[in-house]
C-alpha cells in the first residue's frame, strides 16, 4: 500500500527552499494535487523542515495561529497564492523565458511588504541580513519570497531550474547533474516509474 503523503513526509528534492515550496502540491502535471499545505500548521512544519524558521519562531507562530485562526487561514491563502506565482516564474525559466511582468509584480509586492521585517546585523565582524521575528503570521511568506528572489536574481551564476516530466508530477528542481541533463525530480521515484512504463509499453501487443 502506498504511503499517504503529508507535509512531514514529502520528499525535499528541489535543491532550494523556493522550489521545495512549489513542490508542496503533490502533482502539477497530468492531474493537480493534492495540496499538502492543508493548514497553517502544515506551513510551519514545512518551514522548519527546510530551516527557514527556527524552533522558537515556530512555537510563536503556532501559538498565534491557535489564537487567531481566521488570520492564520488568510496567511495560508497568501502563501498558496505566492506558490502559484513562483511556479509560473520558475516554469518560465525551464522554457528559457523570463516570466510574465504580472507574476514578477506579484512577487515584488510580497517583497515590498516584507522589507520592514529585514534588518542588517553585524555579528563577529561580519555583516549579514536577518529578520525581526515579531511573530507576524506572514513571517514564513516573507522568507519564501526573499529566498525565491535570491534564486531568480542569481540565475546567471547557477545551474538551471528543470521540471520533472514524470507521471503525475511536474515538480521543479535545480539541475546540478554533471552534464546538466537531469530529467526527473528523483531517479528512485519518477525515474523508475517512467522506465517501468516505457518497458511495459514496448512489451504490449501492437507496440
Amino acid at each position: 500500500m502506498n504511503q499517504v503523503k503529508t507535509i512531514a513526509t514529502i520528499r525535499l528534492v528541489g535543491g532550494h527552499p523556493a522550489l521545495d515550496f512549489v513542490n508542496t502540491v503533490d502533482a502539477w502535471r497530468d492531474r493537480w494535487g493534492p495540496d499538502l499545505l492543508v493548514s497553517y500548521g502544515d506551513l510551519i512544519t514545512w518551514a522548519r523542515r527546510v530551516d527557514l524558521i527556527d524552533s522558537a519562531l515556530s512555537d510563536r507562530l503556532r501559538q498565534r495561529a491557535d489564537s487567531e485562526p481566521a488570520e492564520a487561514d488568510a496567511a495560508l491563502l497568501r502563501a498558496r497564492s505566492l506558490r502559484t506565482t513562483l511556479r509560473n516564474l520558475f516554469l518560465a525559466e525551464t522554457m528559457g523565458e523570463t516570466g510574465s511582468e504580472e507574476d514578477a509584480a506579484r512577487l515584488d509586492g510580497v517583497l515590498q511588504s516584507a522589507n520592514h521585517q529585514r534588518e542588517l546585523r553585524l555579528a563577529a565582524g561580519i555583516f549579514e541580513w536577518g529578520w525581526r521575528d515579531d511573530g507576524t503570521l506572514d513571517a514564513i511568506l516573507h522568507r519564501i519570497a526573499f529566498a525565491a528572489a535570491d534564486l531568480l536574481t542569481g540565475r546567471s551564476g547557477r545551474r538551471g531550474v528543470r521540471e520533472c516530466h514524470g507521471i503525475n508530477c511536474g515538480w521543479l528542481f535545480l539541475d546540478t547533474s554533471r552534464g546538466g541533463r537531469r530529467q526527473w525530480c528523483s531517479e528512485e521515484a519518477c525515474g523508475t516509474h517512467m522506465r517501468v512504463r516505457r518497458f511495459r509499453e514496448r512489451g504490449s501487443p501492437g507496440a
